[in-house]
């Protein structure tokens, strides 16, 4: 019971700092330097600008009908939705009342620094709202229900819409601001693969080795990491060799690489990169409760 409310009280607390940041992104950052952020909040922006209409309101009025399809056309849609406009209308509320107390022409004048930043502080409230099992809605449910009602990649969806703002910018603030929001809308992509997944910690191993039993006990003694082997066959060569897959953190590489060479010199190694590993000697698996009301490991 301790758990369940110590996750849902961590949940809030991400959603509640993802929107407060997200909306710093869009009125500190982007929106005093005419650069457009991607999906419903960059079509308002641009409304703002033609009309003068408020952004936070349009990011609401803009998503009722996205959410009410999400609502009939998605599975559960009704608990896929909630969390999302109860977010939305947070948001809206936030973007709206945060706008008049945001410096006029942005906190620096130099409209490249305002899209780095923009976007990073976009992408972490994304990242921070997407960690707690939520969504911005608007072009996320658009293309979750393109994706299962009908097979549409996500990343096609998202591409379309916003390759869509980004011409419309372009029209709106000119095309240099349209290029300013392309480097905006790339750097929210990594801050929010950064949010979700944290740093590249862990370096994964795969050594072609005949000795095999050796290599894992030293790295077992050595460096305090298990192997896992099965056999391979080369296909040019027909030789039956073992492959050992082990799993070290990214300090120990070159330890790795020493103690391999060691043993044996003809190994072939290969080291890749993994964002985090669960289990024993590396970090501990949580579950929360997934989106459909199950558990996801984490």
């Amino acid at each position: 019971m301790l758990s369940q409310l110590h996750l849902s009280l961590q949940r809030y607390l991400l959603i509640a700092a993802g929107i407060v940041i997200g909306a710093l992104s869009l009125t500190v950052f982007l929106q005093p330097l005419d650069i457009a952020p991607a999906g419903v909040a960059g079509a308002s922006t641009l409304l703002n600008e033609l009309f003068g209409t408020p952004i936070g309101l349009m990011i609401f009025l803009l998503n009722i009908p996205i959410q009410i399809m999400g609502y009939l056309l998605l599975p559960n849609g009704a608990r896929v939705i909630m969390r999302s406009v109860v977010i939305i209308l947070i948001f809206s509320v936030v973007v709206d009342n945060i706008s008049p107390l945001a410096p006029a022409g942005g906190i620096s004048e130099d409209r490249l620094l305002n899209a780095i930043f923009g976007g990073i502080t976009g992408g972490i409230g994304v990242g921070l709202i997407y960690r707690a099992g939520a969504t911005f809605g608007g072009t996320s449910t658009l293309a979750l229900i393109l994706q299962r009602r009908y097979g549409f990649p996500m990343s096609t969806t998202f591409l379309c819409t916003d390759m869509l703002i980004l011409m419309s910018a372009g029209l709106v603030y000119g095309w240099e601001g349209a290029l300013y929001a392309a480097v905006a809308l790339f750097i929210v992509g990594l801050a929010t693969d950064y949010v979700l997944e944290g740093p590249s910690v862990i370096r994964t191993a795969m050594v072609i080795t005949d000795k095999p039993s050796e290599i894992a006990a030293a790295v077992s003694a050595n460096l305090q990491r298990g192997a896992t082997s099965w056999q391979i066959k080369g296909q040019y060569t027909g030789i039956e060799r073992t492959m050992l897959y082990i799993t070290i953190s990214r300090s120990q590489v070159s330890d790795l690489k020493d103690e391999v060479h060691q043993i044996d010199p003809n190994a072939f190694t290969v080291i890749g990169m993994g964002h985090a590993a669960y289990g024993s000697g590396f970090r501990r698996a949580r579950l929360k409760s997934g989106p459909r009301g199950g558990s996801e490991k984490v």
